[in-house]
C-alpha cells in the first residue's frame, strides 16, 4: 500500500531524516516509536503528502505522490488518505455529522451519498445519538471518534495517525486503540500511526523504532 526510499528532510543545517526506507502492507497497522525529535512526525507529514522531502521517492496504492503537485496532489490526498492528529480539529460552528461529511463535499460526491456514509460511520463508533452535537458538546474521546469518522468518509487507502491519543486519557485511548483494530479486521483498514503510547504500539502488527532521522 505504502513504499518510500530514501526519505531525506532538512531544515537549514539540521538534517531531521537521513534516508529512511518504509514499507507498508494493505490491512496492515504499523507504529513508529521513538523519543521526541527522531523525527517521527516528519516522516509521517512527508509521507502523507503535507510536507516534502527533498530527496526520495513515494508510491502510495501504487501511485508515485511526491511527483504530484497542486491541484492534483490535493484531489489525491482527499480521495486516498485519510488523517488523524492529536487535536481533532473539527471545525466548531458544524456539527459531528457535518465535520465528518466535509471531505466527502470537498471531493464532489453526492450529498446523499455522502450523509448516507457518514451515518453509517458515526454509528459504528458508537456515536448515532451525537450527530447533531458540535465538537464543544462532545467529549475528548467523542471528538476523536468523530475525527476517526472524518478520516474514513472518503474510503481512504491509509489512515495516517499523528499521536492520536496523546490528547485522551487512558480510557479514552484504550477505545481508540481497540477501533483501530476492529476496523483493520473489519474492512483491512491500513494504518500509520506515530505514538508514545506502548500499548497502542504493542496493538499494531508492526513496531518500527526511530532514532536521529533513521529507522533503527
Amino acid at each position: 500500500m505504502l513504499k518510500a526510499e530514501h526519505i531525506t528532510k532538512r531544515y537549514g543545517s539540521l538534517q531531521v531524516l537521513k534516508g529512511v526506507d518504509i514499507e507498508v502492507k494493505t490491512g496492515e497497522i504499523v507504529s513508529i516509536v521513538g523519543s521526541s525529535g527522531a523525527g517521527k512526525s516528519t516522516l509521517l507529514h512527508i509521507l502523507g503528502t503535507l510536507d516534502r522531502a527533498d530527496e526520495g521517492h513515494i508510491w502510495l496504492d501504487g501511485q508515485r505522490v511526491d511527483l504530484l503537485q497542486g491541484k492534483k496532489l490535493a484531489a489525491f490526498r482527499n480521495r486516498h488518505i485519510g488523517f488523524v492528529f492529536q487535536f481533532h480539529h473539527l471545525l466548531p460552528e458544524f456539527t459531528a455529522l457535518e465535520n465528518v461529511s466535509i471531505p466527502g463535499w470537498i471531493a464532489g460526491r453526492k450529498k446523499k451519498e455522502v450523509a448516507e456514509r457518514a451515518v453509517e460511520l458515526l454509528t459504528t463508533l458508537g456515536l448515532a445519538d451525537r450527530m447533531g452535537n458540535r465538537p464543544q458538546e462532545l467529549s475528548g474521546g467523542e471528538q476523536q471518534r468523530v475525527a476517526v469518522a472524518r478520516a474514513l468518509i472518503n474510503h481512504p487507502s491509509i489512515v495516517f495517525a499523528d499521536e492520536p491519543t496523546g490528547n485522551l486519557d487512558s480510557i479514552h485511548a484504550k477505545e481508540l486503540h481497540e477501533l483501530f483494530v476492529r476496523l483493520r479486521d473489519d474492512f483491512q483498514q491500513t494504518f500509520l500511526i506515530v505514538t508514545h503510547n506502548e500499548e497502542l504500539a504493542g496493538m499494531s502488527d508492526r513496531v518500527l523504532h526511530m532514532k536521529d532521522g533513521r529507522i533503527i
